[in-house]
Formats: structure tokens, sequence, C-alpha cells
């Protein structure tokens, strides 16, 4: 005898799912054809599963994975710091600079590991737990151009947008972005966003006492997340 099962919820989890398994979200539309269902169903849908942080839909409607599943498992945010600390420790101890991992939160980069090095006679202070918005700072400038150059294939496979300044790889991609003085007066940064990693928007950084970045940082940073998001996987 089959059990009695909820159509909604089977619906809803049908929806977490559909996210889950793409990089750069999915409309109402797309969504809507995917589940077999009109749109006004789906609107209800995100309109719940928004309430619950389970969902969060960018400017553009893309509707994405919220952070709220990761709050589901309360295991799971120490989980992803114990996978990315062996690369931000390296990372941290090898350029002498403060580094971190940031996930996207709404609107704002959220940083939930973060890294001190030991050697030095000052570093920038970056706790766990801080927060700013997406277009300040290289953390979420990365973010945002990893997002603008997948926005960009998936409409017209052409060159990607990049966003602040920073270096590219050879196909286009944004590979990190540096910054000066966003966030806190005399301090750098160099980011670069998390690639392949299923539901998850983030980037891995260092943050410094600096006018400038010296130039092997940027390339250091991309290795580091190449290395967090092989954890992650």
């Amino acid at each position: 005898m089959t059990a009695e099962t909820s159509q909604t919820l089977d619906r809803g989890l049908r929806v977490l799912k559909l996210l889950a398994d793409t990089d750069h979200g999915l409309t109402v539309t797309e969504l809507s054809t995917k589940l077999g269902v009109n749109r006004t169903v789906v609107y209800r849908l995100l309109a719940t599963l928004e309430q619950h942080a389970l969902v969060r839909r960018d400017l553009g409607g893309r509707a994405r994975v919220g952070l709220g599943v990761l709050r589901l498992g309360r295991q799971v945010h120490p989980l992803v710091r114990e996978a990315a600390l062996p690369a931000l420790r390296s990372l941290a101890e090898d350029i002498g600079a403060t580094a971190h991992l940031t996930l996207v939160d709404g609107t704002e980069a959220l940083a939930v590991a973060v890294v001190e090095p030991t050697w030095t006679d000052y570093h920038v202070a970056y706790r766990t737990g801080f927060r700013h918005p997406l277009d300040r700072g290289a953390a979420g400038r990365a973010i945002l151009a990893a997002r603008q150059s997948s926005a960009a294939k998936g409409a017209a496979k052409g060159a990607a947008k990049g966003v602040g300044k920073g270096g590219t790889t050879g196909a286009g991609d944004p590979a990190y972005i540096l910054t000066h003085g966003e966030l806190e007066a005399g301090a750098s940064g160099a980011a670069a966003a998390l690639l392949g990693v299923t539901g998850v928007e983030g980037s891995v950084g260092v943050v410094m006492l600096s006018d400038s970045v010296p130039e092997r940082v940027g390339p250091r940073v991309v290795d580091a997340a190449r290395e967090v998001a092989d954890a992650l996987r």
C-alpha cells in the first residue's frame, strides 16, 4: 500500500533539488517547465521557501538555493569550514595575510571561515561572521564577477564581463579580483570565486594592510579557491 504524501511538499523539495543542480539559478518559467506546473504554483512555492531562507532570488529574478539550507543541518557550516581550513591556512602562511572563505547570504557576503597568519608582526583582523555588501570588497566582487561570467556564457557563449580590477583566465573567466580601501581604509584585498561547486556561491581571498597587492597574490588566491572547491565537491 502506497503511503499518503503531500503534493505541495513534494514540489517544494523538487524545487530545491532542481536549484541545487544548477550553478546559475532558474527562472520561474524554467521551474514551471521542469515541474510541469503553472507559474502561479511556482511563485507560491518560491515565496514560501524564501520565507524560510531556503531559496533566494537575485535582482534578475533567478532563484537559487539559500543559506537556510545550510542552517537546516547545524553541522554543515563546521564541515564547510573544516574542508576549507587546510587551503586557507596554507594561503595565510604563504602570503602572510588573513585568508577567508566567504559565501553569499542574500545580498551580502558572509565570512564563514577565517585564518590569520602566525608569523607576521601585524595583519588585518577579519572575523568569522563578518558581513558586507556583495558589491564592495574583493570577496563579494569576485562572486559577482563569476555570476556575470556564468550569465554571459549562458546567454551568448561570449566573453564574460568583469567586475572591478583583476585578472582573467585564457578563457575569459574572471580569475581574481583586486580591491583597495573598500571595506577598511589602508587595506587591500584579493579574492577568487569558488567554481564548480553545485549550490554554493562563494569566494576565497586574502586581506592585507597594503597600498597594493603583490603580483603573485592573485594567482595564489586562485589556486587556493580551486583547492577549497575540490574539497567541497
